[in-house]
């Protein structure tokens, strides 16, 4: 394959139609340079823009490749092929998107999450809607990644299901941890009572009770 043959052909090809380059460039929706590149042989377009410029410029793809008119008609066979082509590239190209935003949301949740458990303080119930949000988006990615990993709908709820239950699970027992063994209040309680020098905090699966919160004498005690 010659490219200097090629961009020169394209080049003719442009100036038949008495067009710039830049009036080319704009219809392609690439840069005026890219079209210097193919005319003079540096670079090669695309395959999706292939396509293109055969339309526009009513000549075939095998025309094009070799350099030369040889036919007014088009190859309606490379054509199509051209545009398979094109497609599967396009789809290809959709594929490592969606992989690398899935990667993202899962990095990003994960960093919300270790963010707000490692910012905020258990009193704040921030800590706690950060952390839910978090976990949100971590699903989120987990799911866009297994849209191009497992065919069936099923299998993928399953696998977000078994992701939302280990995050529910690691925040019951961080939030454990945190109360038997550094003394503090639960972050994921869903219902505060205050009382006379006592705040009792209820979680899921055990009730913690702040004795003489604010002072020296500070107690915390789970009740089952």
């Amino acid at each position: 394959m010659d490219q200097k043959k090629i961009g020169s052909f394209l080049k003719a090809l442009r100036k038949e139609k008495s067009i710039t380059q830049e009036t080319l460039a704009e219809r392609l929706r690439v840069s005026g340079r890219t079209v210097s590149r193919w005319e003079t042989g540096s670079n090669m377009p695309d395959i999706s823009l292939l396509v293109e410029l055969s339309e526009f410029y009513q000549v075939s793809i095998p025309e094009i490749i070799d350099g030369e008119r040889k036919s007014e008609k088009m190859d309606s066979e490379t054509k199509n092929t051209a545009i398979k082509m094109a497609e599967y590239s396009k789809n290809e190209l959709n594929a490592q998107k969606k992989k690398i935003i899935s990667i993202l949301l899962m990095i990003g949740g994960a960093l919300i999450i270790f963010t707000a458990l490692a910012i905020f303080p258990n009193e704040s119930s921030w800590g706690s809607i950060y952390s839910i949000i978090g976990g949100g988006v971590l699903t989120a990615g987990v799911y866009l990644r297994m849209r191009s990993v497992l065919a069936k709908p099923g299998a993928r709820i399953l696998v977000v299901v078994g992701c939302v239950a280990a995050l529910f699970a690691i925040f019951a027992a961080t939030d454990y941890i945190t109360v038997s063994q550094l003394h503090q209040v639960p972050r994921f309680c869903y219902e505060k009572s205050y009382g006379e020098d006592v705040v009792e905090h209820k979680t899921l699966f055990y009730t913690v009770i702040q004795k003489n919160p604010g002072t020296a004498d500070e107690s915390i005690e789970i009740v089952k």
